[in-house]
């Protein structure tokens, strides 16, 4: 994957800085719970950056928070140059046409009973585009996203897992938006079919230069399609940094368990990687006994 520094100068596209999100918790006069604690990333423009973490770390919460769907306790959200850490609904419509999202599960983030072509057009009637400009562009992004013209009058039931993720790249891509969260959008899938729409993600960001923040809990997956990752523990970043250097030379504890985990195809390699995360294990067994009070 082709380093950040190909980027050179050019400013960034998000940038998230000091952020804490916190949700009130019923009782009287009990604390919030705090789902991220200081969290600090960027993204330029055409460039992905991972986010890693077990499931409960906080990763689709930030997602979501730069969606505008979780709560800004503290910090800021600044997107192509606004800060829209407290947007209003309003604002946030009108951030629909560059800030869009594919979702985990492809076939309830459709709606069962809308045809595809209507699905796809959906987004584009809402900013105003006339009919004939909108199916024009549904033809497009079937096109793009590699699916037969005839899709348009068929229901998402009728396609495939693969397929209907397909379907919501594209509806993702209708506006030709300039980032799009994607959260987790290959592991409701097969090995096979994860390779072939991580493929087509990034042949659109060759096509189109959109960038991308890319939630995954598997870090090879981050690894093919990231320029960079941060890894996230318990609502915060431990790590970032360059995708080739923190996916296989990981500086953090945490981020070698997560490599250590990760499975290979080959037994002897497996068995291996294995023992070697129970050695890891050990070793920060005894490191978190030492440092315990007498």
């Amino acid at each position: 994957m082709t380093s950040t520094e190909q980027h050179g100068a050019v400013p960034e596209l998000l940038t998230v800085t000091g952020l804490d999100v916190e949700y009130p918790l019923k009782g009287f006069r009990r604390k919030p719970f705090r789902a991220l604690t200081d969290i600090n990333i960027a993204i330029k423009p055409g460039e992905t950056l991972g986010l890693v973490g077990e499931s409960g770390s906080g990763k689709t919460t930030l997602g979501r928070a730069v969606l505008g769907l979780a709560p800004v306790t503290r910090g800021t959200i600044t997107f192509d140059g606004s800060d829209i850490s407290h947007a209003t609904r309003g604002e946030r419509r009108r951030l629909g046409k560059d800030l869009q999202v594919v979702f985990q599960d492809p076939y309830t983030s459709l709606n069962p009973s809308l045809q595809i072509g209507d699905i796809l057009a959906e987004p584009l009637t809402v900013q105003g585009k006339p009919a004939a400009e909108a199916r024009r562009r549904v033809r497009e992004l079937l096109d793009q996203v590699g699916l037969p013209s005839d899709a348009v009058d068929r229901l998402p039931r009728e396609f495939s897992g693969g397929q209907r993720q397909r379907v919501a790249i594209a509806r993702a891509l209708a506006l030709s938006p300039k980032l799009i969260v994607c959260d987790e959008p290959v592991s409701a899938l097969d090995l096979s079919t994860q390779a072939v729409v991580l493929d087509l993600f990034l042949q659109i960001q060759r096509d189109t230069g959109v960038s991308y923040l890319f939630v995954s809990h598997d870090l090879d997956v981050v690894r093919h399609i990231s320029h960079r990752v941060a890894v996230m523990y318990h609502g915060e970043i431990v790590e970032q940094g360059a995708a080739g250097t923190v996916t296989r030379n990981p500086a953090h504890p945490y981020t070698q368990r997560l490599l250590l985990a990760s499975p290979v195809p080959d037994p002897d390699r497996q068995a291996k990687r294995r023992n070697e995360r129970h050695q890891l294990l050990a070793e920060q067994r005894l490191v978190n006994a030492a440092s315990l009070p007498a």
